[in-house]
């Protein structure tokens, strides 16, 4: 059964959909600063042939916010009138050194169908618009037009082309996102999470008329429905290959109490 296994494995394509990350990579501005590597340790501080002989190290330090790069959002992340996905009260369950309900460490490796809504390739452009959101029907649509189904237990990930944007922290913070009523229509497909290649699945900016939030998906994905939020994922080759359909595994960290993990989405094809 292993060997069958890893034959099976050897044979398809492995779509790695993290961005890189590295100082001035776009950041939403209260996650700011954000991202800092340092060499702590250089090769020549090391290098001491009379000890270690020919062999030297070298080591790095690292500081960053947990919702820089690709990332998940744990569902501690966001609350409703400060109650936590099941009802949690935030004052139950808040410490200095994090969350001990519903902290990062709670999520288990995700292993599931992935199914990728690519809207920029259905409508023919390479990057929607600047802060276009889009609606319920336009997911039905692409879907349908890549003869393919959202179902129960599926990550859904929705690509809006601004991935190639990458390197231009503004012209990716306005990027395009997801409207209320495709939040909503996913969460009733029954998916175990959703992601997109900007920011933060939203339209950025977006305000919800009726509970009068941003990020309105935030508010309600998370701490409603317990679905997970992937961010900043990298699309671009599962789209060139038209990968509509595919096995997708992301293990995030097990960072006790944290409200979310930088995660490496594998997709395989």
């Amino acid at each position: 059964m292993t060997s069958e296994l890893i034959d099976r494995l050897s044979a398809v394509h492995v779509y790695d959909l993290e961005q890189p990350r590295f100082a001035g990579m776009p950041i939403y501005p209260s996650h700011k600063p954000g991202y800092h590597y340092a060499l702590h340790r250089r090769h020549r501080d090391a290098f001491k042939p009379a000890q270690n002989g020919q062999r030297s190290g070298a080591s790095g330090m690292l500081t960053m916010m947990e919702h820089t790069g690709t990332h998940i959002d744990a569902l501690c992340h966001q609350a409703c009138d400060l109650k936590l996905f099941g009802g949690v009260p935030v004052e139950s369950v808040e410490t200095a050194a994090g969350f001990t309900e519903l902290g990062v460490e709670r999520i288990a490796p995700i292993t599931a169908r992935g199914v990728l809504l690519d809207v920029a390739g259905w409508k023919g452009v390479a990057i929607l618009p600047s802060l276009y959101s889009i609606p319920a029907d336009e997911l039905v649509a692409c879907a349908q037009a890549q003869e393919v189904e959202v179902r129960a237990g599926d990550v859904l990930l929705v690509r809006t082309g601004y991935g190639v944007l990458w390197n231009d922290e503004a012209a990716y913070l306005d990027s395009a996102g997801v409207a209320k009523s495709g939040t909503l229509w996913a969460a009733e497909r029954g998916v175990a999470a959703v992601g997109c290649d900007n920011m933060s699945w939203d339209t950025p900016g977006e305000r919800d008329p009726e509970s009068g939030s941003l990020l309105f998906a935030h508010v309600y994905l998370l701490p409603k429905k317990g679905i997970y939020i992937i961010e900043n994922l990298n699309l671009e080759a599962l789209a060139r290959d038209r990968r509509y359909e595919f096995a997708f595994l992301a293990a995030p960290l097990k960072l006790t109490g944290a409200t979310g993990s930088p995660v490496r989405p594998l997709a395989f094809a």
